[in-house]
């Protein structure tokens, strides 16, 4: 993409240099962007660099080395990425649970306990497919545990819920829309159920009150008392739970 005429195009990517290693950023040129922008998306694409238009790779790559530090610290400070392998171990509900591969190519997958008597995920299957189906088994539970929570809300508020969806979001935990539906994020049943139920019951609120007034507070905190902890612990450990899968 041509930033002014005249100019060249800008390079996918440019790396730099730290005392230890090269950082690689994307460059992303964006017509209607007022400024330079740096960000780290929570998903793991890497640091993303915004070029306003009228910008070009000399002031990217120096506007990128005035904030390497900043993204430095926050890489560092990124949770390591998860695949759901078989061996990988991850919350489910809250608490720790490791994939054990069942060594059957059929077969359902299954939470229990291994010879250990340790919480396991039992995963049948190619090894390289056990991250595949690992995921889609929590999507499913996660849906199960959601459809049960919010639905258990709406009826204390006498609201109707039209369609409950889960998906693979990464600015937010759950929508809901002026029409009734609901989205939410399918990585809530890696949390502690009452946070799973926080987040049910915050987009339910939403029904009737569509804003974050105090009445949408308080409307919220009568249908999950445990809100403000259930707010402390996502702000603190939110971040986390986007590393698997």
């Amino acid at each position: 993409m041509l930033l002014r005429r005249g100019k060249k195009d800008l390079p996918d990517h440019i790396d730099i240099e730290t005392d230890t290693s090269a950082v690689r950023i994307r460059l992303r040129a964006n017509p209607r962007a007022q400024r330079y922008l740096l960000r780290l998306p929570a998903d793991s694409s890497g640091p993303v660099l915004t070029v306003p238009r009228g910008g070009d790779l000399r002031r990217a790559e120096h506007f990128a080395r005035q904030h390497i530090g900043w993204l430095v610290e926050r890489l560092q400070d990124r949770p390591q990425h998860v695949s759901l392998a078989p061996g990988d171990v991850f919350p489910l509900r809250g608490v720790d649970h490791r994939i054990l591969p069942t060594g059957t190519l059929r077969g359902l997958v299954s939470a229990g306990v291994g010879e250990d008597g340790a919480p396991a995920l039992f995963v049948p299957g190619a090894d390289d497919h056990v991250p595949r189906k690992a995921t889609n088994w929590l999507k499913s539970e996660a849906r199960k545990d959601l459809v049960v929570r919010a639905q258990f809300h709406a009826a204390r508020i006498g609201r109707k819920i039209t369609a409950i969806s889960v998906r693979d979001t990464r600015s937010r935990w759950g929508s809901c829309a002026s029409n009734g539906k609901l989205s939410f994020s399918w990585r809530l049943i890696l949390a502690p159920p009452e946070i799973l139920d926080y987040v049910a019951a915050h987009e339910v609120a939403h029904l009737k009150e569509m804003n974050h007034s105090a009445r949408f507070w308080r409307l919220c905190e009568e249908l999950a008392p445990q809100t403000p902890t259930a707010r402390v612990w996502l702000k603190e450990n939110g971040t986390c739970l986007h590393g698997f899968g």
